[in-house]
């Protein structure tokens, strides 16, 4: 298949497979970003999440270690959220809080993959749209005299490539989706088992009065950990 037919095909769908090939792009940049990224999290955070299990408690000290070796981990979010209220907060309130941090966190996981699942719509749709024009185009030749049946089917077996086309895109997209999908529900799940471990290891740790609350110390990346991809 050469590139001077591949051009044939794109012309006959009046550019479709153009746009066609632009979302395929689109697709493969963001499997490949989100699945580093997401993979990386993932495993990370089961090596954070199994450092946390054999903890037997945790006071400010162990806190500020835990922020330094989540590093930009969004576990270290959630630890950032009881060491800033270790002290200030019975464990009913610092479990509202620590909730109040996932919340933030967790629509920054899935992050792109909205686009996946509009292309996953979009590209049947469109491939179907190309060849429609396609067919347009092979049974114009019919009216001009001369041509040959065989002309017009395979003007048609041509238009078809446009929605094979589309079908292809949104195959990868759906299993990208899909298998992204379930790895943002591991890191939220992985994000629970945080969550629980700490009001676990920090129930009955005693309220200080305000006042007497040391400052914080500077540790870790504490505006947006996990969300700078």
């Amino acid at each position: 298949m050469s590139l001077q037919y591949l051009h044939m095909l794109a012309g006959e769908s009046d550019g479709v497979l153009y746009v066609m090939a632009l979302l395929l792009l689109v697709v493969l940049a963001i499997i490949l970003d989100r699945g580093w990224h997401l993979r990386q999290t993932i495993l990370k955070g089961r090596v954070f999440v199994h450092a946390l299990s054999i903890t037997p408690e945790l006071d400010r000290k162990h806190l500020a270690a835990l922020i330094e070796e989540a590093g930009n981990l969004p576990e270290a979010m959630l630890v950032d959220t009881a060491y800033r209220h270790y002290g200030l907060a019975n464990i009913e309130q610092l479990g509202n809080r620590l909730d109040e941090s996932i919340q933030i966190i967790a629509p920054q996981l899935d992050r792109r993959l909205w686009i996946l699942d509009t292309i996953v719509t979009l590209a049947p749709l469109l491939g179907l749209f190309g060849t429609i024009l396609g067919m347009f185009h092979a049974f114009h030749v019919l009216a001009a005299p001369g041509h040959a049946p065989t002309a017009v089917t395979g003007g048609v077996a041509d238009a078809l490539v446009a929605t094979a086309s589309g079908l292809l895109i949104a195959m990868i997209g759906l299993l990208a989706f899909n298998a992204y999908n379930n790895q943002v529900r591991v890191i939220l799940h992985q994000l629970d088992s945080v969550r629980t471990m700490l009001l676990n290891r920090l129930d009955g740790a005693p309220l200080v009065p305000v006042g007497q609350i040391a400052p914080r110390a500077k540790v870790g990346n504490t505006i947006a950990y996990g969300l700078e991809n």
